[in-house]
Formats: C-alpha cells, sequence, structure tokens
C-alpha cells in the first residue's frame, strides 16, 4: 500500500465523524426512542449484580442512556459527534434526568479522561464495530478496563462476520468496509478473545437486530487482577 493510499484512508476514516454529526442532525429520531434490547439485557444483568455507577461508550442519540438513568444508574455517556452529545443532553434535561446523565464529547482513540476504577459496569453497543483499527481497539478495551472497579463488568456488542453486509461495500482496511457511507469493522470470535484479554469472558452468545437483520455478539466481560484469557494473535 502506497503512502497516498494509506493518507486517503486515514483521511476517510476522520470523516466518519462529520458523517455522524451530519446524520444525527438531520434524522434527530435516527434509532427511534426505545432502548436496543442489548440496553435491556444489560440492565437486567448490571442490577442483578448491584451496579449503579455505568459508562456508556458511543451513546448515539441516547435512546439507551436514557432508558439506563430511568432505571436508575448513574450514567456518564461517551460519544465523538457533537450533535449526539448535544441531543442526549437536551433530552436529558427535559426528561428530567439531568442529574443522572453526564454527557461527554470524546474520541476513543484517546485514553479515556477518568481515573482509574471508577465505574461499576460498562456499556457500549457497537461503538467496537466503528471505524477503528485493531490497535485504537487494544487501546481503548484496556482503558476501560482500567476505569473499572475489580470485578467490573463490561457488556460489549459489535457485528461479526456472518453479518450480511461483511465483505461488501469498500474496503478499508483490516476487516472494515464501508457500507452506505458508514464503516463497519465486523468481528470474529479470534478477535474478541484478542480484545478481553486480561478479562474474565463471562457469556458470547450472538443475536440479530433490524431489519437486514445485522448479526452481532453479545460480548459479558469481567475485570480480573490478572490476564484472565488467553492472546490470539490477529
Amino acid at each position: 500500500m502506497s503512502i497516498d493510499s494509506l493518507l486517503t484512508a486515514k483521511e476517510v476514516v476522520e470523516g466518519q465523524r462529520t458523517h455522524w454529526d451530519t446524520t444525527f442532525s438531520q434524522k434527530p429520531e435516527m434509532f427511534g426512542g426505545n432502548p436496543s434490547d442489548p440496553a435491556l439485557k444489560a440492565a437486567e444483568l448490571f442490577k442483578r449484580e448491584g451496579r449503579t455507577n455505568l459508562l456508556e461508550l458511543g451513546g448515539g442519540q441516547g435512546r439507551d442512556a436514557l432508558f439506563f438513568a430511568r432505571e436508575g444508574f448513574h450514567v456518564t455517556v461517551l460519544d465523538y459527534s457533537h450533535a449526539a452529545i448535544e441531543a442526549i443532553a437536551g433530552k436529558a434535561e427535559s426528561a428530567g434526568l439531568a442529574n443522572r446523565i453526564t454527557a461527554l464529547q470524546h474520541d476513543v482513540r484517546k485514553p479515556l479522561p477518568f481515573d482509574e476504577n471508577v465505574f461499576d459496569c460498562c456499556y457500549s453497543h457497537m461503538l467496537f464495530c466503528m471505524a477503528l483499527t485493531t490497535p485504537e481497539l487494544d487501546l481503548l478495551s484496556q482503558e476501560v478496563r482500567r476505569v473499572l472497579r475489580p470485578g467490573g463488568l463490561d457488556v460489549v456488542t459489535v457485528r461479526h462476520t456472518k453479518d450480511a453486509h461483511y465483505g461488501t461495500g469498500i474496503h478499508r482496511g483490516e476487516d472494515m468496509y464501508e457500507v452506505g457511507g458508514f464503516i463497519v469493522h465486523f468481528f470474529s470470535r479470534e478477535k474478541v478473545e484478542h480484545l478481553a484479554r486480561g478479562f474474565q469472558i463471562d457469556s458470547v452468545d450472538e443475536f440479530e437486530e433490524g431489519g437486514l437483520p445485522r448479526k452481532l455478539f453479545y460480548v459479558v466481560l469481567r475485570k480480573g487482577e490478572a490476564m484472565a484469557v488467553e492472546v490470539v494473535e490477529s
């Protein structure tokens, strides 16, 4: 791959922020107002284990963040789209949930802006399958581990390589493909295990969502004190 190709690929990835901002601004209810099925499932798990201080990565337009807040969680939600953060903050204020939701703009390719051992649990619905390279995902996974308290839970959903969109559209490196202007990083089971190093894997389940339907993994990780899984080289 030439230097020009690399620069073009980098510019395409950087352009995703503008694409998401525009999409969120033009479609204020793009994902609807109801919580996702993974959020419903995660809330049951977090409640069962007495977790209340929640970090959500990639909050989008806030449907899951608002649901968690209504269910009694204290939610800190991050998104790199300015339009998304404005939407979440506005909805939280209107719903009387501003005291339970902190919305921050942040690029997850950089270290998370929190001290160690802050959160009881972390939740991210398809954030890890955005336009992020494996090294960037490695950093993010270990940052999540850093900010979770010992024994903390991390619920992650990612589209996997059996999804109908895998291998279609424009190839953007690794297992990333651009379809309809959105770049998706698709996961194999081996990549899930690779990124889970330092965590205990409680479960990896497959599920479907949406009209295509999208095919995803629902992953539950638990922070331990030592290496919990074998690293699988990608």
